[in-house]
């Protein structure tokens, strides 16, 4: 089953964009060529300007106080296993503690790394990180790869705090919705939304081998789903002659 998110504001837009960034850097940290690692930092400058939103900090640390909120309620409630919540509530006000205690912005040190921002300044130019440009960076590159991935981490190890954040806020927006499957007859599906909840993320799967692709938008009233379907040369045509089939969630 192939997975789609849709966010319905710009909040959880920006924070699944950065979930995309840190999932990407984690995976070429710990590949071994310079290559891997030039684009290991390609992503940690996009993580900086992505971070750098004002209220993207404050957007996070009250979504995670509102969860806190929600789940200390259930103490006391005999059919919420106790152990589990306690576990779920340190969580999060660890979470919530370490985000808290970020000063300033994310990578707000990172912006003082002269070297660093050297090669930010560069990296987006076409070939204007070659040798001849930035020989430092050029030298990096031919450390061992061991040198050069405890450099990334130390300063990835700056942006813990907020991936933190952004993990376990999201995880409990995901755990807040119910899967069930629905039908678009003829490739297409609407729902009305008129249970006063704010919703906030929409999550679909849906089966690769029938070859076709969401085309989602959604509001707080409605949500409308097209499958599209690729035709030789990758333009996308909606599916009309198609019943189809796909898992739906809603996360509040």
């Amino acid at each position: 089953m192939i997975l789609y998110e849709y966010p319905f504001g710009e909040s959880i837009r920006t924070m699944l964009r950065l979930e995309h960034l840190f999932d990407r850097l984690g995976a070429l940290i710990w590949r071994e060529t310079a290559v891997d690692h030039h684009y290991a930092l390609a992503t940690l400058f996009e993580i900086m300007d992505v971070a750098s939103r004002a209220d993207l900090k404050s957007d996070i640390l009250r979504d995670l106080e509102r969860y806190k909120a929600q789940f200390a309620a259930y103490r006391g409630n005999p059919a919420i296993q106790e152990d589990v919540l306690e576990q779920v509530l340190s969580r999060i006000e660890q979470a919530y503690t370490k985000l808290h205690n970020l000063n300033g912005k994310a990578g707000q040190s990172l912006a003082a790394n002269d070297w660093l921002m050297s090669i930010r300044s560069r990296i987006n130019i076409p070939g204007g990180t070659c040798e001849f440009d930035l020989p430092a960076y050029y030298a990096w590159q031919h450390e061992p790869a061991a040198k050069r991935q405890a450099d990334l981490q130390r300063w990835v190890g700056t942006l813990a705090p907020m991936a933190e954040g952004l993990k376990v806020m999201l995880g409990l927006l995901r755990d807040a919705g119910t899967p069930h499957m629905v039908a678009a007859p003829n490739g297409q599906y609407q729902q009305n939304l008129k249970d006063n909840r704010s919703y906030q993320l929409l999550r679909l799967r849906i089966d690769p081998s029938l070859g076709l692709i969401p085309e989602i938008s959604a509001n707080r009233l409605m949500i409308s789903i097209r499958l599209m379907r690729p035709d030789a040369d990758g333009k996308l045509k909606l599916a009309s002659d198609t019943d189809a089939g796909f898992e739906l969630t809603l996360c509040a």
